[in-house]
C-alpha cells in the first residue's frame, strides 16, 4: 500500500518535468526518468524514445520548437501494480513561443528507484477535441 509520503513524492516527481525541461536542465533527467525509460511521443507525430539520452537528444533537436512552458496538473494515481510501481494520469499544458497552447494527457508508469520515484514509461496523448470527442462532429 502506498503511503501519503509516496503519493507526495510521486506528485513531486511528475511536477519536476516542467522545471527541468523549461529551464534546460536536461543533465538532470535522471531525477525524473529511469535509465531505460520508454517515452512515447507518437501521438504528437514524433518517435517512441528509449532511454534518457534519446529523450535529451530529441529535446535538443527540437530546439526553439520546444514549448516555452510545460505545466503538469491533475495528478491521479490510477493503478498500484505493486509497492514499487504505479500508473499515474496527469494533464499537461504546453505554452509555445508564439503564445499558442495545447493540452495533453500523460499516462505514466512510475517506479520506485534507489533515488526516489522515476517515470519508466510515458505515453503522451494529445487532446484534440472537447469532451473527448463526445457530441462533436
Amino acid at each position: 500500500m502506498l503511503t501519503a509520503d509516496d503519493r507526495w513524492a510521486i506528485g513531486e516527481t511528475l511536477s519536476l518535468h516542467g522545471h527541468l525541461f523549461d529551464e534546460g536542465q536536461l543533465d538532470r533527467l535522471d531525477e525524473l526518468l529511469t535509465d531505460d525509460v520508454v517515452y512515447d511521443t507518437s501521438d504528437l507525430g514524433y518517435d517512441v524514445l528509449v532511454g534518457i539520452d534519446a529523450v535529451r537528444d530529441a529535446a535538443l533537436a527540437l530546439g526553439a520548437r520546444n514549448p516555452l512552458g510545460h505545466l503538469v496538473t491533475n495528478i491521479v494515481i490510477t493503478d498500484v501494480e505493486d509497492d514499487d510501481t504505479v500508473v499515474v494520469r496527469s494533464k499537461g499544458i504546453a505554452i509555445m513561443t508564439d503564445r499558442t497552447c495545447g493540452t495533453a494527457t500523460y499516462v505514466d508508469t512510475v517506479r520506485r528507484q534507489p533515488g526516489g520515484w522515476r517515470i519508466s514509461h510515458r505515453k503522451i496523448l494529445a487532446r484534440r477535441e472537447p469532451l473527448g470527442g463526445l457530441g462533436t462532429s
